[in-house]
């Protein structure tokens, strides 16, 4: 079982966009039983609240239900039971090795160096792009899935 963290600032978009389209490819190459997948926010801002309404409404499209979706926290804990920890942007990276006192087993990752670039994605927060963000999503685990041979 290969077990996948996203992580971002709220777990309100970026990260729970790639929890869902990750586990959207996993069952479309057939191999869902071979992953766990889940997210989460190196803030407390949005502790609790659910998936942010324009991300919501972008998987929905993809027939995808988030509703049950919770923002929680990344917890010490998580740094053992998770194979990737993938980190959205820089201060993403550098919150979640605060968390676990570094990178001792090389886990942390940002999403898009498994593209080979040396990106951020982009906040959709901010910037109103959810569509970049998306593409910028299903780049990155679609190279994930690729990267663990499927």
């Amino acid at each position: 079982m290969i077990k996948i963290l996203f992580v971002c600032h709220g777990n309100i978009c970026r990260s729970p966009m790639a929890e869902f389209i990750m586990k959207e490819l996993v069952a479309e190459a057939g191999c869902a039983g071979d992953f766990e997948i889940a997210s989460a926010a190196t803030s407390t801002e949005e502790l609790g609240n659910g998936v942010y309404p324009p991300v919501k409404r972008l998987l929905g499209a993809r027939g995808i239900d988030c509703s049950a979706k919770r923002a929680r926290q990344i917890t010490k804990s998580d740094y053992l039971e998770y194979d990737l920890l993938i980190g959205m942007d820089r201060a993403n990276i550098r919150n979640m090795k605060n968390c676990w006192g570094g990178d001792p087993d090389g886990k942390v990752r940002m999403l898009l160096s498994y593209c080979g670039l040396d990106r951020e994605v982009a906040d959709p927060w901010y910037t109103g792009d959810f569509d970049a963000t998306l593409q910028d999503v299903l780049s990155g685990c679609r190279r994930i899935l690729e990267e663990c041979g499927y």
